[in-house]
């Protein structure tokens, strides 16, 4: 049987508000050592991703330029990319192959229900190797 992103997703996933101060979010990623998050809005749904090269734009201008920072939604990617929880593995390798992104929000039926990384397809086309 062919396995799907479903299979080999993370569920259990860090996010943000739109709301969460920039500050914040830069701690979290920092700590948890993760290269980006979604940022997910009352309702659940996905509106941004807000990745570490998105996060040394604030630190580098409150360096230099000494902002003050602000809500994340003034930071992070609004148009996102996302994949389907039921493509294959090997559909999946050809977008991370195609593309600069490390991870992608993974949805069903238009909700976000995981992510999935470069690691995740990586091992996972290793193991069905």
């Amino acid at each position: 049987m062919t396995r799907t992103i479903a299979d080999i997703m993370a569920t259990e996933v860090v996010s943000f508000s739109p709301d969460t101060n920039i500050h914040t979010a830069i701690h979290v990623l920092l700590e948890k050592r993760i290269s980006g998050a979604p940022v997910l809005d009352d309702a659940g749904a996905l509106v941004g991703v807000l990745s570490k090269k998105d996060c040394l734009k604030i630190v580098y201008s409150a360096a230099y330029h000494h902002d003050r920072g602000g809500p994340v939604s003034d930071y992070m990617s609004a148009d996102v990319q996302t994949l389907d929880a039921t493509m294959e593995i090997s559909q999946a390798a050809e977008h991370f192959v195609a593309s600069p992104y490390r991870r992608f929000p993974v949805v069903r039926d238009g909700s976000m229900v995981g992510q999935v990384s470069r690691h995740d397809i990586l091992k996972a086309l290793m193991e069905d190797g």
